[in-house]
């Protein structure tokens, strides 16, 4: 079974900064993409970042020049640099590893979330 754990959320002034990290566990043989969502209140879910195994990245435009999505293939980790954070990043934000292939199969699996709150 593959776990999730995310860390870095909390609450930030607007103009700030946070980093967000997430680490896969598990008998994980391979990953593909790795990524942030976000779902604010009375919204959808929605792509925050991605990268693939092999760098690839792919950003929402409202994140884009001020997140920064970088992984460790070795570790299975996913990190996410937020700078110039906006009221309007207010969200609880998944870590997502796509395509998981284990043991048992592949498929892809979520962290429980993390808050990211910004104040004006």
């Amino acid at each position: 079974q593959v776990h999730l754990v995310e860390s870095g959320g909390g609450l930030v002034q607007a103009g700030g900064s946070l980093r967000l990290s997430c680490a896969a566990s598990g008998r994980i043989f391979s990953v593909n993409a790795m990524g942030w969502y976000r779902r604010a209140p009375g919204k959808q879910r929605e792509l925050v970042a991605e990268i693939t195994s092999g760098g690839s990245t792919n950003y929402a435009d409202s994140v884009k020049g001020r997140f920064t999505i970088s992984r460790d293939n070795a570790k299975n980790t996913v990190a996410l640099q937020m700078n110039r954070l906006k009221p309007e990043d207010t969200a609880v934000y998944y870590c997502v590893s796509k395509t998981v292939l284990t043991s048992t199969g592949i498929a892809d699996y979520w962290g429980q979330g993390t808050q990211v709150t910004v104040s004006s």
